[in-house]
C-alpha cells in the first residue's frame, strides 16, 4: 500500500480559514524599490517605508506588502491596530492568512494595458486599483465608502468619484462582486475568482501579504513546519507498519504453503524411492542382459603397453568399462611410464595410479583404468565368399 493510498483512509483536512479585512481601514501607497533586489530586501524596504509614512510606530500597526519579482515598486498597506476590536483579533488566530479585500485582485491582473483601472464593488465600499503601466503593479489604490444600505445611485456616485481620482483612464475593468476564495484549491495555493478573473497566490507570497504581527507569524510558521514534519513522520511510520503487516502475512502464507509442500513430498518420497530403485534395477538388468563384461579384452589392452619390469598380481573388472589392477615392480620409474602409455591409448579414457607403496626395493601400486565404450565394439565378421558354379556346356 503506497503512502498516497494510505492517505485516503485518513480524515480530511479541515477547511482553510481566510480572513479579509475592509479596505477602508488601510492606507495604501506605492513605493519605488531598487532594481535586482531580493524578496527579503524588498520586505525590509517596505517596513522602512511604512515606518516613515505612518503617523504611528510600526509596532502599533498591522501591515503587509505586495511585490512582483523584478518590479521597480512595492505596494505597501497598513492600519492602526486600535481600529480593530479584540474579538476581531482573536478570530484571526486560526486563520491561514489575514489581508485587505483588494489584495485578492492583485495577481489576477498579470499584464494590464497601460492606464487600466480595476474596480471592485464591495458590500460597504468600492475599491479601485490603477495600473499606470503593464508591469502588473498598481500605482494607486483608492477606496470610496458606501452608506449603510447603498442604492445604485450611491454606487454610481462612488464609482464616478473613484475614477475621477485616477489619472488618464483608457481601460476600465469592473467586478460586480469581490473575488471568492476557492476552497478546492491545493493546500499550498490560494485561489480567488470573480467572473473571468482568477487571482492565484503561493504560500510564499501569502506570507508577505499577511497583516498580522510578524513575530507571531514567524512563530506560527516554525510551528507549522514542525507539525508538517511530525505529520509526515507519522504517515511514514503508519505506512511502514502497514507494509510490515503485509510482509508478515506473506511470510505466514509462504510458511503454510512450504509446510504443505514438505508434507506432500514426505508422502510421495517412499513411492518415488521405490520407482527409482525399480528403474535402477531394470537398467542394471538390461546392461547385464545386453552387454557383457570384457575383463580379458581390457586386460589384454593394458598388457600390450605393460613394461616387462611390472608384474600383475590381481585384476578385477568393476563395471563395463573399468579395470582395477594390483601390480608390483622393482623399477619404480616404470610406473609413470606405464600410466602415460595407457593414457595415450585411443581406447583408454583415463588411467591413474592409486596408493603407491615401496618396501625393500619393491614398489606396489593399484592401477585404475577406465576405457571408452568404442574400445570394445564388435566388428562384423568378413562375409564368406560363395563359390561360383561354372555353367554346363552342351
Amino acid at each position: 500500500m503506497s503512502l498516497t493510498s494510505f492517505k485516503r483512509f485518513l480524515p480530511a483536512a479541515p477547511p482553510r480559514h481566510i480572513v479579509r479585512v475592509a479596505d477602508a481601514l488601510f492606507f495604501v501607497r506605492s513605493v519605488p524599490v531598487a532594481q535586482g533586489v531580493s524578496a527579503a530586501d524588498v520586505a525590509a524596504q517596505a517596513e522602512l517605508a511604512i515606518e516613515a509614512l505612518a503617523p504611528f510606530p510600526i509596532t502599533q500597526l498591522y501591515y503587509g506588502h505586495y511585490w512582483k519579482l523584478g518590479a521597480n515598486s512595492v505596494l505597501i498597506y497598513a492600519a492602526y491596530r486600535k481600529r480593530f476590536t479584540a474579538d476581531e483579533v482573536v478570530s484571526w488566530a486560526d486563520a491561514q492568512v489575514v489581508f485587505p479585500n483588494f489584495v485578492t485582485v492583485l495577481n489576477g491582473v498579470s499584464a494590464p494595458l497601460p492606464a487600466t483601472a480595476v474596480v471592485v464593488a464591495g458590500a460597504s465600499s468600492v475599491t479601485g486599483l490603477y495600473f499606470a503601466d503593464a508591469s502588473g503593479m498598481p500605482s494607486q489604490v483608492r477606496v470610496e465608502s458606501l452608506p449603510g444600505e447603498p442604492t445604485e445611485a450611491d454606487r454610481d456616485a462612488a464609482l464616478g468619484t473613484l475614477l475621477s481620482s485616477f489619472p488618464e483612464k483608457l481601460h476600465v475593468v469592473k467586478l460586480d462582486s469581490e473575488p471568492v476564495f476557492d476552497l478546492a484549491s491545493a493546500q499550498d495555493q490560494f485561489v480567488f475568482r470573480a467572473g473571468a478573473l482568477e487571482s492565484r497566490f503561493g504560500s510564499n507570497e501569502v506570507a508577505a501579504l499577511d497583516v498580522r504581527d510578524k513575530g507571531e507569524l514567524e512563530s506560527r510558521r516554525r510551528a507549522h513546519g514542525r507539525d508538517v514534519i511530525l505529520w509526515r513522520t507519522f504517515l511514514g511510520c503508519a505506512a511502514a507498519i502497514a507494509l510490515s503487516a503485509l510482509l508478515e502475512l506473506g511470510l505466514v502464507g509462504s510458511s503454510y504453503w512450504q509446510s504443505r509442500r514438505l508434507a506432500l513430498e514426505a508422502r510421495q518420497k517412499p513411492i518415488v524411492d521405490a520407482i527409482m530403485t525399480s528403474q535402477s534395477l531394470a537398467t542394471r538388468i538390461e546392461e547385464l542382459s545386453n552387454k557383457r563384461l570384457r575383463p580379458f579384452e581390457m586386460l589384454a589392452l593394458v598388457n600390450d603397453v605393460r613394461p616387462e619390469t611390472i608384474q600383475f598380481i590381481r585384476a578385477v573388472s568393476s563395471g563395463l568399462y573399468k579395470l582395477e589392477v594390483e601390480a608390483q615392480t622393482n623399477a619404480s620409474g616404470d610406473i609413470d611410464v606405464f600410466r602415460s602409455a595407457l593414457n595415450k591409448l585411443s581406447g583408454c579414457q583415463k588411467a591413474e595410479v592409486v596408493d603407491p607403496r615401496s618396501r625393500d626395493g619393491v614398489s606396489t601400486f593399484k592401477l585404475v583404468v577406465i576405457f571408452r565404450p568404442e574400445a570394445f565394439k564388435e566388428t562384423a565378421p568378413d562375409p564368406v565368399p560363395v563359390p561360383t558354379v561354372p555353367e554346363a556346356t552342351s
